[in-house]
């Protein structure tokens, strides 16, 4: 049995580790990298999905990574060589440096903050409000007191009544 189990692991890792060869080596497409890229012509599109025929930024776009890919640029060194020229805004998603870093953390610490809050909230609704015995005898125990004196006036004009 153990020996199954190395076999199975051993063919695991060799197939994980052919894959992320294989991942390695394949070139990107200009859509590849287009994909991480926003168009600047004002759609909020990536310039992969920019719908504009005649786009002024997403056509010479990818007609210049084409020509990039041709000379053997990788995907990185292509988006990098668009971050230098148009700055961070050219990026589809924010990098994970620097100030970036809140945009990419924040809403995790917000869910975090906002679930300790809420946890601390219920815990102190629970503790605030008694538990209360059931039965009938707990009931009666609930019901309020009368005075006699009111109950015999209750009961006479409920008499009347009828």
């Amino acid at each position: 049995m153990r020996k199954l189990a190395l076999v199975l692991f051993l063919l695991a890792v060799t197939a994980g580790v052919q894959v992320m060869h294989a991942s390695a080596t394949v070139r990107p497409t200009v859509d590849d990298v287009a994909q991480g890229l926003t168009c600047q012509c004002g759609c909020g599109l990536t310039v992969a999905n920019c719908n504009h025929p005649n786009c002024e930024f997403a056509v010479p776009a990818r007609e210049q990574i084409a020509k990039m890919l041709a000379h053997g640029m990788s995907r990185v060194e292509i988006i990098s060589f668009f971050r230098h020229k148009y700055g961070e805004k050219v990026l589809s998603s924010p990098t994970t440096q620097g100030f970036n870093l809140l945009a990419w953390t924040m809403p995790f610490v917000a869910i975090g903050i906002g679930a300790v809050l809420l946890f601390f909230l219920l815990e102190r609704w629970r503790r605030a409000t008694p538990s209360l015995p059931s039965g009938p005898e707990a009931v009666a125990e609930r019901l309020p007191v009368m005075d006699p004196r009111m109950r015999e006036q209750l009961e006479k004009e409920i008499r009347e009544q009828l």
